[in-house]
């Protein structure tokens, strides 16, 4: 990483935290804490507002603006990959904001990144979800955002019909299926319901609460062991496939 990028790291990773060690900052890019205390005096001369205290780290004082789209060639590798899966595999209204953001990202990159985010060479199938998939997808994100009780039609893998009344938290995409999860109030307890197997679903008015215990961050910490609780959330998605039903 050259030291122009790590500058600019250190300057995220402060926005991102209130306070920060030379230690964690080190750790965080892979470099010594004498380099960071060498980076953080080189931010201090260019008049970047940090500020230190012994034994307690580094912080931002107010008044730091940074240009608003400031990417490194992996970022906008990562950037475009990201908006072609949406637009590939999302529904409508989100594959064309995909498709919107990615746009207004690249009138605003200098010419040499403006390339690499043209030209990436990671693609992904245009299969798409098909429309009324696409539909029922766009349904069950308004539904979780309005945090709406759904009535399901379904069918579980053993051929049965089922009707359940579910809170909606939460769609897992699996790189060939969508998966709702929810908390079912048939079940009294978390499921997962593919998206493939919902013969119908019906948006009701009605609004379910928030309640300790029968949140999406509350089935994450089910499935991890007690020591893997601070891991990321995208990585947790992975172990709770086996909680499908």
């Amino acid at each position: 990483m050259q030291r122009t990028e790590r500058l600019f790291q250190v300057i995220q990773l402060l926005r991102q935290h209130p306070v920060l060690t030379a230690a964690e900052i080190g750790q965080a890019l892979g470099v010594s804490a004498r380099t960071v205390y060498r980076d953080i005096q080189q931010l201090a001369r260019s008049g970047v507002p940090v500020a230190g205290e012994a034994g307690v780290g580094y912080t931002l004082r107010p008044g730091l603006e940074l240009p608003p789209l400031t990417f490194t060639a992996e970022e906008v590798a990562a950037l475009a990959l990201g908006s072609r899966l949406v637009q590939a595999w999302a529904d409508a209204p989100a594959a064309k904001a995909a498709a919107a953001a990615l746009q207004r990202i690249e009138s605003a990159l200098p010419p040499e990144l403006r390339e690499r985010l043209v030209e990436t060479p990671v693609y992904t199938p245009v299969r798409g979800p098909g429309e009324r998939f696409a539909a029922r997808l766009s349904e069950l994100r308004e539904a979780i955002d309005g945090r709406r009780y759904l009535t399901l039609r379904y069918t579980d893998s053993a051929g049965a019909a089922t009707a359940r009344r579910v809170r909606p938290l939460g769609l897992f995409f699996w790189g060939w299926s969508w998966t709702l999860l929810a908390w079912c109030e048939l079940r009294n307890d978390f499921r997962e319901f593919r998206l493939d197997r919902i013969a119908a679903a019906e948006v009701e008015a009605e609004r379910f609460p928030r309640e300790p215990g029968r949140e999406i961050d509350d089935f994450l910490r089910r499935v991890f062991p007690a020591e893997e609780a601070g891991m990321e959330r995208a990585t947790g998605v992975e172990a709770a496939q086996g909680a499908s039903k």
